[in-house]
């Protein structure tokens, strides 16, 4: 094999990301101290070009600009070029990508910043054809080699946005939620509903699984059947579509089209892991076997795809393979009819291999349209007989697939996003009673605890290779917790809340912040970057806030801790005004408020058959509950540290030979019963 012909420093990397670059003819540095010097012994500009490894427009911009010697040479010696993984540091790219919202009105990936060798920007944009990059990069050397004193003047204003963008204030009105607040937020977002499609009625039509998530919640809490029609028509339209591996299992991470039919092929780790938990709630609803069958098929691919032998989950998989986007998941017909033969038909016509599946350049996306029942009946053949030959086809054609040339793995493990998918584990688990579902929580969460978790100093990030590094952020920290909480909601076994309150502890300790009531993104031992942000507004992942707040929320219950219980009041009451304004926006904080604003219940379950009836009352769907219980009281020294406080719900709820469920709110429980029928109709 070749020598390549160049190397820079990001060869000593373990981001997939950087090591892609690491053969660039420019001499990229990774985000250090060693690259910020260089910048202000030389007083050079610096480009902070910032992308992840599935980013397909990441790759076009690599191969037009940052593989051709010319453009290498403007930037090598006019610049300082450092490369940055958001995903490895997103604490970066909340920065410079808000300094490129203020300087153009939008961002997206690739981010590419120019900054001053102090890290405060001056210019940006995302993608650039190789032309425009080149006389970009020349207008500013010669601008900052004439007008130093008007560049840093530029610079302190745009800093000064920066600092300003998303600040939240501590609300010092007493908290009101109101039932009523909700339900006009609701009332406005359903204008934005695809009554046809599902999803928002716009393109390109992300997941947004805490959305629906919400939606789901709040149409069984304000028995909303409109809300809850429009979850059900999104998750049939995204299952049947092109977004979903029809073949494989998983979701792609957005439709470019109103019809979720054509999607950015790249898979994430976080959109699986929430669209599971979303499913799995959704099955519990409604009992839709589609639903079912989504969940154990996108579970089977992170299994197969996505987990690394000792139990990590991998970050994403790449939209293009052999430079195409998508070659790796499209089908010609003509293959298709060598391979199917006499069944072509059938999977033709299920698949819609037609007009509704053709792409481009002859390619077909499989997606579906119709119920089995619709297309077994078109066919004269029973559903099962539909099933098994539908099934027989997949495995087939999925074998085949796998015989081309696949795209490329990140497989650096997020610890933020490895608790994600936990939580979409035990969310399966809950709804279908799959031990191996549980079987992969536990082990992740294990190696969460013994790798990445490090006492009193917190969290490490990301893991590849051996190696965990990077400071924890608020992400890993309130992901994390949630995580534990929800494992422990499926196994009783009080090491998780244990392990949820010292994570939360530590993240009060580093990242709060008083004067507003919120935690900031990065810990107060980071010191890096030009400003200290807050993660407020929820996304394609919720914020880290609003699931800290959630952590908060729910500790406070377990441990009867009151600050935990102010704080996490606090929280809400300081984003209530946005949240009814931008509901889409704040569904996480929204699953909060229906804590405060519908009938909220602790349901503590104990007795020797625990377990079992844990078990059965999990596959009802009661999204607004807390749930606690095991076979006998837990003994402090039982735990991890034997300063542990008790678990003020379970105490005095044990009465030997007797199984109990006690159906609680607001500190006041009805009379126990032993049976889970007789628990759900006292909570009705």
């Amino acid at each position: 094999m070749n020598e390549p012909e160049y190397t820079n420093h990001l060869i000593h990397e373990t981001s997939p990301y950087l090591l892609q670059h690491a053969h660039n003819p420019v001499n990229w540095f990774a985000w250090n101290d060693e690259a910020w010097k260089k910048a202000r012994d030389e007083n050079k500009l610096v480009i902070v070009s910032i992308g992840y490894s599935s980013c397909h427009w990441c790759h076009v911009m690599e191969h037009e600009s940052f593989e051709d010697t010319a453009v290498a040479k403007v930037m090598n010696e006019n610049f300082i070029c450092i490369k940055v993984d958001r995903e490895e540091r997103p604490d970066v790219d909340q920065i410079y990508m808000t300094a490129v919202q203020l300087m153009t009105g939008s961002g997206g990936w690739p981010l590419n910043c120019v900054t001053l060798p102090d890290k405060r920007p001056i210019y940006g944009g995302t993608y650039f054809p190789k032309k425009n990059w080149v006389n970009l990069l020349e207008q500013l050397a010669e601008y900052y080699s004439k007008n130093e004193k008007d560049a840093n003047d530029y610079a302190a204003k745009l800093t000064e946005g920066i600092h300003q963008a998303e600040v939240v204030k501590l609300n010092y009105n007493e908290a009101a939620f109101k039932k009523e607040d909700l339900e006009k937020a609701v009332a406005n977002w359903k204008k934005t509903f695809d009554s046809r499609e599902g999803g928002p009625n716009r393109a390109p039509k992300f997941p947004m699984p805490n959305n629906y998530e919400f939606l789901l919640s709040y149409a069984h809490a304000a028995n909303d059947r409109e809300a809850l029609d429009h979850v059900l028509l999104t998750l049939n339209k995204m299952a049947y579509g092109g977004i979903c591996d029809q073949l494989g299992g998983g979701f792609a991470r957005y439709s470019t089209d109103l019809f979720w039919k054509a999607p950015h092929f790249e898979k994430m780790l976080y959109d699986n892991a929430q669209l599971v938990s979303l499913y799995s709630m959704a099955y519990r609803n409604s009992h839709n076997d589609l639903f079912r069958q989504i969940v154990f098929e996108t579970c089977e691919f992170i299994k197969r795809e996505m987990t690394s032998p000792d139990g990590g989950f991998y970050s994403a998989l790449d939209a293009d393979s052999e430079g195409k986007e998508g070659k790796f998941y499209v089908w010609k017909k003509e293959e298709l009819q060598q391979l199917l033969g006499n069944r072509f038909d059938l999977f033709a016509d299920y698949f819609n291999v037609n007009k509704e599946g053709e792409w481009e350049e002859g390619n077909y996306i499989l997606l579906r349209k119709e119920s089995d029942e619709k297309v077994a009946d078109r066919f004269s053949m029973s559903v099962d007989a539909l099933k098994k030959e539908i099934a027989g086809d997949k495995s087939l054609l999925l074998a085949e697939r796998n015989k081309r040339v696949r795209p490329g793995l990140d497989d650096k493990q997020l610890t933020s996003w490895n608790a994600l998918m936990i939580k979409g584990y035990c969310e399966a688990y809950n709804a279908f009673g799959e031990k191996s579902f549980l079987d992969a929580a536990l082990k992740n969460g294990e190696r969460n605890w013994s790798l990445l978790w490090r006492n009193d100093a917190g969290y490490l990030h990301s893991y590849k290779a051996g190696k965990a590094s990077v400071n924890g952020f608020l992400e890993d920290y309130a992901f994390s917790a949630a995580a534990f909480i929800a494992i422990y909601q499926c196994t009783f076994d009080a090491k998780w809340l244990d392990r949820a309150k010292q994570v939360t502890d530590h993240a009060i300790g580093h990242f709060y912040d008083a004067q507003s009531g919120m935690f900031f993104f990065t810990s107060d031992k980071d010191h890096d970057l030009i400003a200290r942000k807050m993660e407020i507004a929820d996304n394609v992942i919720p914020s880290s806030n609003s699931c800290m707040a959630r952590v908060l929320f729910d500790l406070a219950l377990y441990f009867d801790e009151a600050l935990f219980s102010k704080k996490a009041e606090q929280m809400l009451n300081n984003v209530q005004h946005d949240l009814k304004q931008y509901p889409s926006s704040y569904s996480n904080w929204a699953m909060l408020m229906l804590r405060y604003t519908y009938p909220f219940n602790e349901v503590v379950i104990t007795g020797y058959d625990a377990h079992s009836l844990r078990k059965e009352f999990a596959q009802h769907f009661f999204p607004n509950i807390l749930l606690a219980g095991g076979i006998a009281p837990v003994q402090p020294m039982a735990l991890e540290k034997d300063h542990t406080p008790a678990i003020g719900l379970l105490e005095d709820r044990f009465v030997d030979g007797k199984n109990l469920i006690y159906i609680c709110e607001n500190k006041a429980c009805k009379l126990p019963v032993s049976t889970v029928e007789e628990a759900l109709k006292l909570l009705q």
